[in-house]
């Protein structure tokens, strides 16, 4: 291709558009607000899924952020309470999970979240807090993290007082340490505290607490600040993550949660003077690395919430506490009404939700698409399903579209409790599911389930049943990550494949086992202790290194299988196990993280690969590929941008050479094996695309903070080259397309909110496009596919005249035509139908037919008729577009398929159409007489207004009455007449 490498300079791909299928069950939130003024208006921030927004009280959400903010992660957020309409982001969640995202700094917004403005401190990369004082909103504070896997300089407290336009840092402790909280009291904004966090992260461990970790007071805004982390009260050891929360309802108290050998809450009355231990409860201390959140009540000084795997709340001080139920555990962030303590808005690790009665009920978190995913894969029924592991949730199916105009929640269903790992269904039947997931029972190494979807049952398969919880990897007879490979062979679709450090395989799904390699990992004895501490422990599984992370067995010899491995590792074997290579590229470097291996379709020596060392704190992207076995290695990462690290890689199975890459922001292609890429994120928002697969002509995305996407219909991609962009015009082939049962017909209103008929509860947007498809928003579900025959054609340049469109069949019938030019007497004004017109824009343009012949004569107000005379659904068979653009004139053939679920023949579907063809006909015949006899009537008016005060009026006047009753007895015996609008 002769385009640019990462841009759509030639606009070749300005008809990729994508579309989230869902689901929409939230995913994890650490950041959320709410307005001061409206009682219906809050706001979160999705740790990997942009800003949210409701104007109805959770009912349903709205994303703020896509196209403004140019990043995914959101770590914290705060709306002024003396201006609502500004409201401040900080990116970059500071719950430094393994797989965490980064952010690029700090965003306002002055209009609500309409608009927003970057405001620096890029570097930053995690942001725990954001502070605005009470009166003034250009008065700001971000506790900012800094990077979470190595040591940095832009961390600390920032301060402005210009509303964010030059920053000036008022705490730093070193390059290795940051801000996990930071709390100003509202009595007087002056004071503010901060606890100081000394952590690293690294790609087999966690390490919180140090020397640096403390609590710092300043009483001057920020200007100068004192360590009171030794005060009288306070633990004497070593310390962690500590969170910290003045009391808006009492000067001088203060509340903070630490983690230290003598962890605790502590309360002090003095503004930190003095403290005293409030509680030693073991169950508010739960993870603190990932938690240490605490609320002091507003208008209750008693009244202290802590955040954690459950929601406590104590009314005593602190001094006991009992649990709030909340819609999902792992709780994280909490805003309370100032004025109204009982209004509330909650964020944990399935989203966001809101209370008016202080958290006796909260709202649904399945309104939120910001499901966070690992990998993706589909299956073989029809219409085909998506499946997926969802962080803190469960796996669940999600169909590629349904019959009811979207995709909503009720059509979604759990297949298993694993929420991190691979899935993996039976290629030939769809009922069985097998998923990974450290995650589904406690500490279980490798836990792996077998779901059947007909009895609903889930069989534990898991290779080695071995509990490790506190167990470092060294320690394990067997190693399994966060996210282990799971595959079924495309050879024998009863052959499972599973690794840990060890490639295991099954032919009985599971109930026996057979290990086909030795360990081939590094293993290197450094990286495989417990991880966690110095103060706290944490092998939740997550950490678990030296572990096979990707695998894939050839298209071609079903005894060609490669792996690799999270510490640096490529093998492959060409005899089904009994000998494996060692095939690592010279220059990958120790401790990368090989994250995908992907077997070429077309070339049993090639292989291609993903990897990435964002966990060693280097964000290049890193892809590779062979042509010989592994012997040699090329990168072919060169112009993916540096900081859009790479986590997957796959190749086109019907064009040679044709790559899709995910990476840790969007998509891309490649149309000359690597050699450069194109940017495919069209209207994909920002986001980590951690997974691609190719499902027939559709390519499915599993994000991980903005659920399931795909993109319809790749033919277009297919058959771009340089014939096509060297050319005036080109009209691509078509697709086959599936006759499907036909949406609801509507003329959509750019921004309205609708309510699907379909559905219970669904609502969504829906904007006007003059390209013959309507693009829905839907608010709480996924969206369907178009609902027609998408056409693709390329213009080099804007069209100086007219581009037409005909749909013609298989013989040059004419079905429909359309065009880029609006005729004068089309007014969208509800008397016409609205018409579509023809894009006549440079580069690929996309239409989309419905399948429709030509509507009956429309009857302006015959609301009685309304929709009775849409033109029928074309029947399945051969049909061809063509194009007209200028001296260009280009016609491609089509296919309509019978949907296989439909028991109806093909004659018993001509026969629908021919005698809908004649129904459509006669109306148009009934439509034109009545338009007839309209136009009668209206010239017998004319003829009494011209007799009007002429001796002629009464004989005028009472033969046109006369006439008027014949005409009208004629035109009410054809249409409906009484009902009208």
């Amino acid at each position: 291709m002769a385009q640019g490498s990462n841009g759509n300079d030639s606009g070749i791909l300005n008809a990729v558009r994508w579309r989230c299928i869902g689901p929409p069950r939230g995913g994890r939130t650490v950041a959320v607000a709410g307005d001061p003024v409206d009682p219906a208006v809050f706001y979160f921030g999705a740790c990997a899924g942009g800003v949210w927004k409701t104007d109805d009280a959770g009912t349903y959400w709205q994303n703020i952020s896509d196209g403004q903010i140019n990043t995914a992660s959101i770590g914290a957020i705060a709306v002024s309470d003396s201006d609502p309409n500004v409201i401040y982001v900080g990116t970059g969640e500071a719950c430094i999970r393994s797989n965490v995202t980064y952010g690029d700094g700090v965003y306002r917004s002055t209009d609500a979240g309409k608009t927003w403005t970057h405001l620096g401190l890029a570097d930053t990369r995690h942001i725990s807090r954001v502070r605005i004082h009470p009166t003034n909103p250009d008065i700001v504070y971000v506790a900012a993290l800094g990077h979470a896997y190595g040591p940095n300089e832009e961390r600390g407290v920032f301060r402005s007082t210009d509303g964010g336009k030059n920053w000036e840092k008022v705490l730093y402790k070193s390059e290795s340490s940051g801000i996990a909280d930071l709390s100003l009291d509202p009595n007087n904004p002056r004071i503010l505290y901060a606890a100081v966090w000394q952590v690293q992260r690294t790609p087999w461990s966690l390490n919180s607490g140090g020397d640096e970790c403390g609590i710092y007071r300043s009483t001057d805004g920020g200007d100068t600040w004192t360590e009171i982390t030794r005060n009288k009260g306070l633990p004497d050891g070593m310390i962690g993550r500590a969170g910290i929360a003045a009391s808006p309802a009492k000067s001088g108290r203060v509340y903070t949660t630490i983690e230290s050998e003598d962890c605790g809450l502590f309360r002090s009355d003095d503004y930190g003077d003095t403290w005293e231990l409030a509680s030693d409860s073991r169950d508010i201390q739960g993870r603190p690395w990932y938690y240490q959140h605490i609320f002091a009540d507003p208008q209750d000084a008693d009244t202290v919430w802590v955040l954690n795997y459950s929601c406590w709340k104590s009314i005593d001080g602190g001094r006991t506490f009992n649990t709030v139920g909340t819609p999902h555990g792992d709780n994280h962030d909490l805003w309370i009404d100032p004025r109204n303590p009982r209004r509330m808005i909650e964020g944990n690790d399935g989203g966001a939700t809101v209370t008016f009665n202080g958290g006796d009920s909260w709202s649904t978190i399945y309104n939120q698409l910001t499901s966070q995913f690992y990998h993706v894969i589909t299956d073989n029924q029809f219409p085909y399903h998506v499946y997926g592991t969802q962080q803190d949730n469960s796996a669940i199916c999600v169909p590629n579209m349904t019959h009811k105009g979207a995709i909503p929640w009720t059509d979604c269903y759990p297949t298993g409790s694993s929420e991190s790992g691979y899935i993996a269904v039976h290629p030939n039947d769809h009922n069985t599911v097998v998923s990974g997931s450290i995650g589904s029972s406690p500490g279980g190494g490798g836990n792996m389930l077998h779901y059947n979807h007909e009895t609903g049952q889930v069989r534990i398969i898991t290779v080695w049943p071995e509990l490790n919880t506190g167990l470092g990897a060294s320690e394990m007879k067997y190693r399994f990550q966060w996210t282990y490979p799971i595959v079924f062979s495309h050879h024998d679709p009863d052959l499972l494949y599973v690794t840990g450090n060890v490639v295991f395989k099954t032919t009985d799904v599971g109930s026996n086992w057979e290990a086909v390699s030795p360990d081939l990992t590094r293993a290197e004895p450094h990286t495989m202790e417990a991880s966690g501490g110095p103060i706290t422990k944490d092998t939740s599984g997550a950490e678990t290194y030296a572990t096979i992370f990707a695998f894939a067995e050839s298209h071609h010899d079903p005894n060609v299988l490669w792996a690799g491995s999270d510490d640096g590792l490529v093998h492959v074997t060409r005899d089904g196990g009994a000998n494996w290579e060692n095939i690592t590229p010279e220059d990958l470097g120790d401790f990368t993280m090989v994250g995908m291996l992907e077997a070429s379709h077309h070339d049993a020596a090639t292989a291609y690969m993903s990897a990435t060392r964002f966990r060693l704190d280097e964000t290049q992207p890193m892809l590779y590929k062979t042509n010989d076995y592994g012997k040699t290695w090329t990168n072919i990462s060169s112009d993916i941008p540096d900081g859009d690290y790479t986590r997957c890689i796959r190749e086109d199975p019907v064009r040679p050479g044709m790559l899709y890459a995910g990476t840790e922001t969007t998509a891309y292609v490649s149309f000359d094996d690597g050699g450069s890429w194109q940017s495919l994120a069209a209207n994909l928002p920002v986001v980590p695309v951690h997974d691609l697969i190719i499902k027939e002509d559709d390519l499915v995305a599993a994000t991980n903070g903005r659920s399931f996407w795909i993109m319809d219909d790749l033919t277009q991609l297919r058959q771009i080259d340089d014939s096509v962009t060297g050319s005036a015009a080109r009209l691509l082939k078509p697709r086959d397309t599936y006759r499907l049962s036909p949406y609801e017909a509507r003329k959509p209103v750019e921004g309205k909110r609708y309510q699907l008929k379909l559905s219970s509860h669904s609502a969504y947007t829906e904007t006007k496009r003059p390209t013959g498809e309507v693009l829905m928003n839907v608010l709480d579900g996924g969206e369907n596919p178009p609902g027609g025959v998408m056409v693709h054609y390329w213009l080099k340049e804007k069209a100086e005249g007219e581009v037409t469109l005909r749909i013609e069949e298989s013989d040059g019938t004419l079905i429909k035509s359309f065009s880029s030019v609006k005729s004068g007497d089309d007014e969208d004004d509800g008397s016409t139908p609205l018409e579509l017109l023809v894009g006549a824009e440079a580069g690929m343009n996309r239409f989309v037919w419905d399948m429709r012949y030509a509507d009956a004569t429309f009857l302006p107000k015959a609301k009685a008729a309304s929709g009775a005379g849409t033109g029928p659904l074309a029947a399945p068979g051969s049909y061809q577009v063509t194009i007209t653009a200028g001296d260009e004139r280009q016609t491609q053939p089509f296919t309509i398929l019978k949907d296989p679920r439909v028991r109806a023949s093909q004659d018993d579907l001509q026969a629908q159409f021919d005698l809908l063809i004649e129904l459509r006909d006669k109306m148009s015949d009934t439509h034109d007489s009545t338009l007839k006899i309209r136009r009668v009537k209206g010239q017998v008016d004319e003829w009494v207004k011209r007799a009007e005060g002429s001796p002629a009026e009464e004989p005028v006047a009472s033969a046109a009455r006369s006439l008027t009753e014949k005409l009208e007895g004629v035109e009410n015996e054809l249409v409906q007449t009484k009902y009208s609008g």
